[in-house]
């Protein structure tokens, strides 16, 4: 069962959320202020978190990087929830490093399907445990990646886009179908999304994130290493 903590300062709001995920099964606490949350993520080790931006105490930005900044909880995928819609904030709220971002007012469908997807991100598909492309070694199991050999921290987003494109090195892959497979949904409103992980990830990448190539009408390919 996974645990999913609700951090949201509008009760009703967080009640209803917490009532549809019971309803799936899922495990649910929840804290109503900034501080409360950065303390319970830290004490409970949810399996996900959705988190409301405008918060008493401390904003979601300021528990985000709470988190980020503490192992305990830098590897636990973040849902942004806020009725700031406008794009600039979208990206603000991705390029941070959250997992996905929705804005108020909301679909309970559509939150429960994009938890969905994030955890079956994280969770990962079975198979083999290890899979390298040229400097690049993922490992499956504990969502690590190694650059070089030397530890990488990707978001659980990040490491299936990287791994997705990687394990088709060489071939375009095509913007939408990258949307559909690594976070579930496919249209022009998210297609930002796709481009914010990808700077973010060229930037981890540092000097190899040229490897990472933009196909102008199509989508994304990974370059195929070269000898030597």
């Amino acid at each position: 069962m996974h645990k999913i903590l609700i951090v949201e300062d509008e009760r009703d709001i967080a009640d209803l959320i917490g009532f549809n995920l019971e309803r799936q099964g899922y495990q649910v606490i929840k804290a109503y202020d900034g501080l409360t949350g950065t303390d319970m993520a830290l004490r409970e080790r949810p399996d996900l978190i959705v988190l409301d931006l405008m918060l008493p105490g401390r904003d979601g930005y300021g528990v985000f990087k709470e988190l980020r900044r503490d192992a305990r909880t830098a590897q636990i995928p973040v849902i942004m929830l806020t009725a700031r819609a406008q794009t600039e904030d979208r990206i603000q709220g991705l390029e941070a490093g959250a997992d996905d971002y929705l804005t108020k007012p909301f679909s309970p469908k559509e939150l429960l399907l994009r938890i969905s997807a994030v955890l079956k991100r994280v969770d990962g598909p079975p198979g083999t445990v290890d899979f390298s492309f040229g400097p690049f070694r993922f490992d499956k199991n504990s969502l690590k990646f190694y650059l070089e050999g030397e530890p990488v921290d990707l978001t659980a987003t990040e490491f299936k886009l990287l791994l997705y494109l990687c394990e088709r090195g060489g071939k375009p892959q095509d913007r939408n179908e990258l949307l559909r497979t690594v976070w579930g949904y496919s249209d022009e409103v998210h297609s930002r999304t796709l481009d914010t992980h990808m700077k973010r990830l060229r930037q981890k990448l540092g000097s190899h994130g040229g490897l990472v190539e933009t196909v102008r009408g199509v989508g994304y390919l990974v370059a195929l290493p070269t000898a030597g």
